[in-house]
C-alpha cells in the first residue's frame, strides 16, 4: 500500500509525520513555529471573516439599542455553563422539562471556573474569551487536516469555509462548539499523523465536552483498530489510542448514573430534554412540515433545514472522494446522532458545526478553480451572508441558536 493510500485509509504511511513531538523541547518549539507560519494565511482569513461578522452584529445591535456582550457571553446555553461553573451540577433527576443541567458536559465549565479563578474579570467574560481562543485553535487544526490531505490551498479554503458557515457566529459565543471543534480537528490530525496516544487523549477530552464526543471516539477507535489490523509498527500505541478514545464520554455518562443512583441516569436526563433516538422520524416530519406544508415558515428554521439536507449531500461526496476513514466515521456518526435524535429541531445546524470535513469537497473544488477572482467573489458572498445571518440569529430569531 502506498503512503498516499494509507493516509486515505486513516493509517499513517511511511512518510514522517509533520506533527511536533519528537526530540528536545527546542525542536518541538521550532516545529510548532513552522506549523503556525504555514497556517498564518488560514488564520488571518478566518479572523477576517469572523471580525466582519462581529462588525455586522455590533452595528445591527446598536441600531436596535442592544448590547452584544450579553448576547455573546450570557445568553441561552451560556447561562447553563456559567451556572455549572458557579454552583455545580444537580444531584437529583426531577421532573421538569428542560431543567436539569446534567445534560451539559463538564469540560468547558470546568475550564471557565479554573481560568476565572486565576484571572481578573467575570466568569462570563472568561468563558467568551476561551471560546474565541478555542476557535483559533480549531481553525489551526482544520487547516492542518486540509493541508496534510490535499495541500495548503485546500487547508486555507477549508478554514475560511468553516468561518462562514451559516451559524458560525456561535464560534464566538460562550458555547462549547469551538472547544469541541478544536479537539476534533487536532485528534483527526493526530490520527492522520499516526499519533495514536494524542488522538485518543484528545478524543477523551472531546467526550467530556459534548454528547457528540462519541462520534470522535468512534472515529479514533475505528482508525486505530484498522491500523492494528494492518500490522504496521506502533500497534501497541494504536491499541492504546483505541481504548482511550471513548473513556471521557463513558466516564461522564457513568458519573451521571452514579450521581442519580440509576444506571440509565444520563439517558433519563436526556429524556427530560426531549432528546431520544427515533431513527430520524422526527427530523423527517419537521423537514416535511417546514418545506412542504407551511406557507410562511420561519427563516431560521428554513436555514437549519437546508443545512441538514446539504450536509447529507456533502457526506455522500466525502464518501465518493474516499476521505480517510477517521473523517468519514466522525462526520457519519455526527450526522447519525444529529439527524436520528427526536429532540428540538432549531439547534441542529449548530450541532453540525464541528463537522468541518463535510466542507472538504467544496474546498477542493474552489482550490481547483482557475480564476481566483471567482473564488474571491464566492467567499465574499458567503462571508456577507454568514455575517447577516449571524446577526439575524441572535437579534431577530426568538429562540436559541
Amino acid at each position: 500500500m502506498s503512503p498516499a493510500a494509507t493516509v486515505r485509509a486513516g493509517v499513517p504511511g511511511s512518510r514522517r509525520p509533520t506533527a511536533p513531538g519528537d526530540g528536545d523541547p527546542a525542536g518541538v518549539g521550532h516545529a510548532l513555529g513552522r506549523m503556525l507560519r504555514r497556517a498564518a494565511p488560514a488564520l488571518i482569513g478566518y479572523l477576517t471573516v469572523r471580525l466582519l461578522g462581529l462588525l455586522v452584529l455590533s452595528r445591527w445591535a446598536h441600531v436596535r439599542g442592544q448590547g452584544i456582550w450579553p448576547t455573546l457571553a450570557t445568553s441561552w446555553d451560556s447561562r447553563w455553563y456559567l451556572e455549572i461553573a458557579d454552583h455545580g451540577y444537580d444531584d437529583t433527576l426531577g421532573t421538569r422539562v428542560n431543567d436539569n443541567n446534567l445534560a451539559f458536559f463538564p469540560l468547558y465549565p470546568v475550564l471557565v471556573k479554573a481560568v476565572a479563578g486565576v484571572t481578573p474579570g467575570s466568569r462570563a467574560t472568561v468563558g467568551l474569551l476561551l471560546a474565541v481562543g478555542f476557535s483559533l485553535l480549531a481553525a489551526w487544526g482544520i487547516f492542518a487536516v486540509g493541508d496534510r490531505l490535499y495541500g495548503r490551498r485546500v487547508g486555507i479554503l477549508l478554514t475560511v469555509l468553516w468561518g462562514v458557515m451559516p451559524v458560525a457566529m456561535v464560534e464566538w459565543m460562550g458555547y462549547t462548539e469551538s472547544l469541541f471543534t478544536a479537539l476534533a480537528a487536532w485528534a483527526l490530525y493526530a490520527v492522520l499523523a499516526g499519533r495514536w496516544l494524542w488522538a485518543g487523549s484528545l478524543a477523551t477530552l472531546a467526550g467530556l465536552t459534548r454528547p457528540t464526543g462519541i462520534a470522535l471516539a468512534a472515529a479514533v477507535s475505528v482508525a486505530a483498530l484498522l491500523a492494528c489490523r494492518g500490522g504496521r509498527g506502533g500497534r501497541g500505541a494504536a491499541l492504546a489510542g483505541a481504548l482511550i478514545a471513548p473513556v471521557g464520554w463513558l466516564a461522564y455518562v457513568a458519573w451521571v448514573g452514579l450521581r442519580l443512583g440509576r444506571v440509565d441516569g444520563y439517558f433519563a436526563v436526556q429524556k427530560l430534554w426531549l432528546n431520544k433516538w427515533d431513527g430520524g422520524a422526527s427530523t423527517l416530519r419537521q423537514l416535511r412540515q417546514l418545506l412542504l406544508y407551511m406557507t410562511r415558515p420561519q427563516l431560521f428554521l428554513v436555514i437549519v433545514s437546508m443545512v441538514l439536507i446539504v450536509s447529507v449531500g456533502l457526506y455522500l461526496l466525502c464518501v465518493a472522494e474516499r476521505q480517510p476513514v477517521a473523517l468519514l466515521v466522525f462526520t457519519g456518526v455526527l450526522l447519525l446522532v444529529v439527524l436520528g435524535s427526536g429532540g428540538v429541531y432549531f439547534p441542529r445546524a449548530r450541532f453540525l458545526l464541528p463537522g468541518f470535513p463535510l466542507l472538504m469537497p467544496v474546498a477542493r473544488v474552489l482550490a481547483r478553480a482557475r480564476r481566483t477572482a471567482v473564488v474571491g467573489v464566492l467567499l465574499g458572498a458567503a462571508t456577507l451572508w454568514s455575517a447577516w445571518l449571524g446577526a439575524y440569529m441572535l437579534l431577530v430569531w426568538k429562540g436559541p441558536p
